[in-house]
């Protein structure tokens, strides 16, 4: 049962090293009143880029925009203008040097943009990775890009591993440089037959590339972040603490509110994991640091954030009070969405300085 070795791990994070020096106590920083307030007014925003100073690029695919949110004027421009041809179907967004990318599957293309919002060209998709879209590039001009196992018949495929890989610009050649945990599937019987479907609530394996060719991964199983440096070589990152969160009824319910009502008695039949995993979403930060999404209880007055050094330490718990959360982290402010209290913003959120951060050594 998969909430038993969590359980145990969670458990096993919180006691003290047996040897060595102990390291101090992880700093917990609450962010407090957010300094700065745009409107949301493109629909739902699910990722972020920060760009420089105070100026974001924000990803909503629900209505097929990329937006450019500048807190010192307090604006959202849409990417192009409201009737740019250069986007129809944005789906990924990142950023390397003063390049950002978005990856476009209507259009098939991962297109460059200044931080003014300039198009300057676009690179296809290639079938040499199944016309997959990039999620990062480094300062060499490599790719990096998540590659699932085909489903195959019944969906039997879904319970291998995905890979990340590095590409060149043209796509060629592609090399795999990590290996994710499989989804936890299930066998589902219904009336369109026999499947497998990935449980609702179940974790899954985050990753992210730094300019240096440097990949961090955060294990949902091990609740730990492990890092390969630009040289090939892997570094396993301690196991983090966690609390181990029960899908409750009220979770359930909250899930099935999302769909329409003539579709809810087909996803009642979906299966549900018994317990949620460590965290739900990774970033990288300016500095190097990953930041994972904790899980949370419906009942929780804030979210929190783990931030994890390159040598897989942790560096900071952070909370965020409400219920917003962080979608791009920035060099000394995070950008928060959030739904509640007056329709949907933008928020920027000033850190505070905690612990430096540690860097491996050359």
């Amino acid at each position: 049962m998969r909430g038993l070795p969590h359980a145990i791990l969670a458990a096993a994070a919180l006691v003290p090293a047996a040897c060595g020096k102990p390291r101090p106590p992880t700093p917990v920083v609450t962010l407090e009143r957010a300094t700065d307030t745009v409107a949301a007014t493109f629909g739902e925003v699910t990722a972020g880029v920060w760009l420089a100073g105070e100026r974001w690029a924000v990803l909503a695919p629900a209505t097929e925009q990329v937006a450019i949110v500048d807190f010192t004027v307090d604006t959202a421009t849409p990417l192009g203008g409201q009737s740019t041809r250069e986007l129809r179907s944005p789906a990924t967004l990142f950023r390397t040097a003063d390049t950002l990318y978005v990856g476009d599957w209507g259009l098939r293309r991962t297109s460059r943009w200044t931080f003014d919002g300039r198009f300057t060209g676009a690179v296809p998709a290639s079938d040499a990775v199944r016309g997959v879209l990039p999620r990062a590039a480094d300062r060499s001009g490599r790719f990096y890009l998540e590659l699932a196992p085909r489903p195959g018949a019944e969906g039997l495929g879904n319970r291998d591993s995905s890979a990340v890989v590095r590409t060149g610009r043209d796509f060629v050649p592609v090399d795999t440089i990590a290996r994710l945990a499989p989804l936890d599937v299930t066998e589902v019987v219904g009336a369109a037959g026999r499947h497998f479907e990935q449980r609702v609530f179940s974790g899954v394996d985050q990753w992210g590339a730094l300019p240096d060719g440097s990949l961090w991964v955060a294990r949902v199983y091990e609740n730990r972040v492990d890092w390969r440096d630009p040289a090939g070589r892997w570094a396993r990152g301690d196991p983090l603490p966690d609390r181990v969160l029960e899908v409750t009824r009220y979770d359930r319910e909250l899930f099935l509110r999302r769909f329409p009502k003539e579709l809810r008695a087909t996803a009642q039949q979906l299966p549900f994991a018994a317990v949620k995993p460590p965290f739900e979403a990774g970033f990288t930060s300016p500095s190097g640091d990953v930041w994972l999404e904790k899980s949370r209880a419906p009942s929780d007055s804030s979210r929190e954030y783990h931030v994890v050094d390159r040598l897989g330490h942790m560096r900071a718990n952070i909370r965020l009070p409400g219920r917003g959360h962080v979608i791009a982290v920035g060099r000394d402010a995070v950008l928060v969405y959030d739904v509640s209290g007056g329709g949907a913003r933008l928020l920027r959120f000033v850190v505070p300085a905690f612990r430096p951060s540690a860097t491996p050594k050359e």
